[in-house]
C-alpha cells in the first residue's frame, strides 16, 4: 500500500469515528471529584463551604464537557444525567466510606481510614468502579468503561462498570483481579490478588446472558482463585482457597481448597 493510499485510509477512519471524550478529560473529572469527596486525596484547604461548593461545581463542568463529546448520547439527556448523578452522590459517598472502613478493619497493616483512601489500590479501584457504575446505570456510553480502564491501568484491577457489587467490599492487594460484566457480588465480600470472576465461554452470542458468577454475602476469595460461569453461585459465608478453579456452585459456609503434595528435601 502506498503512503498516500494509507493516509487516505487513516483520514477516512478519523472522519468516520464516533465522538468520544479523551482519557485526559475523563481523568480530569475524577481528579477533581475524588479530592472533593475525600480530603486524603486533596492538598487544598477550604476556608468555607462556598469554596467546596465551587470545587464540586467544577467537577460538574468536567462531567458536562465529557458527556458533550459523546455523539451517540442525546444532548437533551445530559442535564438529567448530571442532575441525577449529583443527587445520588451522597449515597455513593456513604458506600465508599463503608468500603474504606471494611478495608481498614480487615487489614492488620492498615493504620487509618485516610491511609486506606489515599494509598490502597483496592480502594481507588472500587471508588472508580462505583462512579462508573452509577454512570452506567444512567445509560451513559463509553465513559464508564474509560473510567474503569483508568483504574485498571493504575492498579492492575479490572472491574467491569456493569458488575453489581454490594456494600463493604474489600479488595486486598488487588493486582490481577478481574471482575466480569455480569458478576453479582454481595455485601462484606473480601477478595485477594489474582482472583478472576469470569465467564466459561466468550462466545459473542452470549453477550446478553449472565456469564459471570454470583458471590453471596460474607465470602472470602483468596489469591489466584478462578470462579467461572453465570450459573456458578458461591454460597454465603464460604471461603475459597488460593488457586482454586471453580465452575460449579458451592453451598453456604463451604470451604473449598487444594491439598497439594509438598516434598521437602535437604540440599547439601
Amino acid at each position: 500500500m502506498s503512503e498516500n493510499k494509507f493516509l487516505n485510509e487513516l483520514f477516512q477512519a478519523h472522519n468516520a469515528k464516533a465522538g468520544l471524550p479523551s482519557t485526559f478529560l475523563v481523568q480530569s473529572f475524577i481528579d477533581i471529584l475524588l479530592p472533593v469527596l475525600f480530603p486524603a486525596y486533596s492538598n487544598k484547604i477550604f476556608s468555607g463551604k462556598d469554596e467546596l461548593k465551587m470545587e464540586l461545581l467544577l467537577s460538574k463542568k468536567q462531567l458536562l464537557a465529557a458527556l458533550s463529546f459523546l455523539e451517540s448520547f442525546p444532548k437533551t439527556e445530559i442535564e438529567g444525567v448530571i442532575k441525577t448523578f449529583y443527587e445520588e452522590l451522597p449515597v455513593l459517598y456513604k458506600l465508599l466510606l463503608k468500603d474504606a472502613e471494611a478495608i481498614e478493619a480487615g487489614d492488620p497493616a492498615a493504620k487509618s481510614r485516610d491511609e486506606v483512601i489515599r494509598s490502597y489500590p483496592g480502594f481507588y479501584a472500587i471508588a472508580i468502579y462505583r462512579i462508573a457504575n452509577l454512570l452506567h446505570r444512567l445509560n451513559v456510553p463509553f465513559i464508564p468503561r474509560i473510567l474503569t480502564e483508568i483504574a485498571h491501568s493504575k492498579t492492575g484491577i479490572d472491574i467491569h462498570p456493569a458488575a453489581t457489587i454490594g456494600e463493604s467490599f474489600f479488595i486486598d492487594h488487588g493486582t490481577g483481579i478481574v471482575i466480569g460484566e455480569t458478576t453479582h457480588i454481595g455485601n462484606h465480600v473480601k477478595i485477594y490478588q489474582g482472583v478472576t470472576l469470569g465467564a466459561l465461554s466468550v462466545n459473542k452470542s452470549m453477550a446478553q446472558t449472565k456469564r459471570h458468577p454470583t458471590i453471596m454475602d460474607n465470602v472470602v476469595i483468596y489469591a489466584g482463585a478462578t470462579i467461572l460461569g453465570g450459573n456458578t453461585v458461591i454460597g454465603e459465608g464460604s471461603v475459597i482457597g488460593g488457586n482454586v478453579w471453580l465452575t460449579e456452585s458451592v453451598s453456604a459456609h463451604s470451604m473449598v481448597y487444594h491439598k497439594p503434595q509438598l516434598n521437602v528435601e535437604q540440599v547439601r
